[in-house]
């Protein structure tokens, strides 16, 4: 099999850096930025035309985006994030009157913070209870679901999970979670930030409500995600900001049109799929896959630690021990990644899991093998 060379040339980042942090806000290749660009020139050129034809932009855009995902046009909405997608459809369940008073949203310990947020919020208003189920990180697909079964029943109001969680690179059976939900009538709702790019058509599991970012692997430009909506809630879901399209029967056409929203990275985001397509990225995937594996391997060792034991690891994210004793406050763990940052030249992000703390490392096709080399070498220094 032909070894695909790394690609920093499509980028702009700066060279004189390890970037092993892509999973927290992506990096976005320079033929995009060259577009958002442009886009945002023509609409300072002329704001009144330019407002004029973003609908029709915006169109052409979601159909690009709706079919890399492999999922019904109908039912996709774009939206700045995730986090957005998980509040939208935690407000379309409270509307429908489907959290009441003594019921319970069920998540894992893996759940991003965000929305563990938006969970306790919608279960504050409506007297509700969040549920956090414990799901190991060596946990294979039988016993994820096993334990998610336990707290599921006439009481939950929704289930809420993760594709791929943010904290652990772990990746969740959805396809089993859903039949899971159905067999009970619990909606669904999977928080997919990290699926796009990482997991073929990741929208197609039958969940109620699914959201992922094309900000990360996809390497759009920032503020762009999708929300896929199951037809059943599509009548009731809306945009959290009500504006001009409030009424429009068609759900992606009500996300559409927020007032003086920056559009252009909504319209600019399919360049970054064209970048894949050169990337050779179904090609690529898996050989960054192994990349990633000998590199946190190589960290690992020069640490003295090991990489986590992960049952079902994202394609291109792996978590290595640190040698803390406990996990640090935030403004500890914040203080350490800017020392990283700072004395090392290396971008990395922490974690924390289960009394354990690592750097989770990530790798695209702007990487290469010596960069994690580098900071094998380097990141002792700071211990």
């Amino acid at each position: 099999m032909t070894v695909l060379s790394p690609r920093p040339d499509l980028w702009t980042l700066d060279p004189g850096v390890l970037h092993l942090n892509h999973g927290s806000y992506g990096a976005v290749p320079r033929r995009p930025q060259e577009l958002l660009a442009e886009l945002r020139a023509e609409t300072e050129a002329n704001p009144m035309r330019w407002f004029r034809s973003v609908a029709g932009r915006l169109a052409a855009s979601r159909l690009e985006l709706a079919a890399y995902l492999q999922t019904d046009p109908a039912g996709f909405a774009l939206v700045p994030n995730a986090s957005a997608g998980v509040t939208a459809a935690l407000v379309t369940l409270d509307t429908a009157g489907a959290i009441p008073a003594g019921s319970r949203i069920v998540l894992t310990n893996h759940a991003y913070g965000a929305v563990l947020y938006a969970a306790e919020r919608f279960a504050r208003i409506n007297q509700a209870e969040v549920v956090i189920v414990d799901v190991p990180l060596e946990a294979d697909d039988a016993t994820v679901v096993a334990a998610i079964a336990t707290a599921v029943d006439d009481r939950t109001a929704a289930l809420i999970v993760d594709q791929i969680s943010s904290a652990t690179a772990m990746v969740f059976p959805i396809r089993q979670l859903a039949e899971l939900c159905g067999a009970h009538d619990v909606p669904l709702i999977v928080d997919g930030a990290h699926a796009p790019a990482l997991i073929d058509a990741p929208a197609e599991d039958g969940a109620d409500f699914w959201t992922g970012n094309f900000h990360k692997w996809p390497a759009s430009p920032r503020a762009t995600a999708g929300l896929v909506v199951a037809e059943k809630w599509r009548t009731a879901t809306l945009p959290l900001i009500v504006s001009w399209s409030e009424r429009d029967e068609r759900l992606p056409e009500r996300f559409d049109m927020q007032g003086t929203y920056d559009y252009a990275p909504w319209i600019a985001a399919p360049e970054s799929l064209r970048v894949l397509a050169e990337l050779d990225w179904s090609r690529r995937r898996p050989q960054l896959s192994a990349m990633i594996d000998d590199g946190a391997k190589l960290v690992a060792k020069a640490l003295g630690t090991g990489v986590a034991e992960v049952a079902r690891p994202a394609a291109t994210m792996r978590l290595v021990e640190l040698p803390f004793d406990g996990v640090p406050s935030p403004e500890a763990g914040e203080a350490f990644k800017t020392k990283v940052s700072e004395e090392l030249k290396a971008e990395i992000t922490l974690t924390a899991f289960d009394s354990r703390v690592f750097v989770r490392l990530s790798a695209h096709a702007y990487n290469s093998p010596h960069d994690y080399e580098l900071l094998a070498a380097r990141l002792p220094t700071v211990l």
